[in-house]
């Protein structure tokens, strides 16, 4: 196996990836202002609105871990975003096969995990 820390990445697949990986965050941001917009609608006490401080800080940080752009870690990244329903392989077209291979890898590991 390929480790991803070694794939080498061309000016055209590192296009490929930036619009994959936009489109993708524009999916997850939109999705997270969403359910922000149904908790702060939802608050009646002033407890709840530091739960929803709460809530935001853990989202954040669980938001900063998946849109992680750094090349060595992008399979896993578009791996977990389509997992997650974020983006799809369709998305990725135009990388190399090897590229797809691990991200096909890491697919099938989630798929199998969450099986388990």
């Amino acid at each position: 196996m390929t480790s991803m820390h070694r794939l080498d990445w061309s000016g055209s697949e590192k296009k490929i990836a930036r619009r994959a990986y936009e489109a993708a965050a524009d999916i997850v941001l939109a999705r997270a202002l969403e359910e922000f917009k149904t908790k702060a609608a939802a608050v009646a006490t002033p407890s709840d609105m530091w739960d929803i401080e709460d809530y935001l800080r853990a989202r954040r940080r669980e938001i900063d871990e998946l849109l992680d752009f750094r090349y060595s870690q992008l399979p896993f990244v578009f791996a977990r975003l389509i997992h997650e329903g974020y983006s799809d392989e369709a998305q990725l077209a135009g990388l190399s096969e090897e590229k797809l291979e691990v991200i096909r890898r890491y697919l099938s590991f989630m798929a199998g995990d969450q099986a388990g």
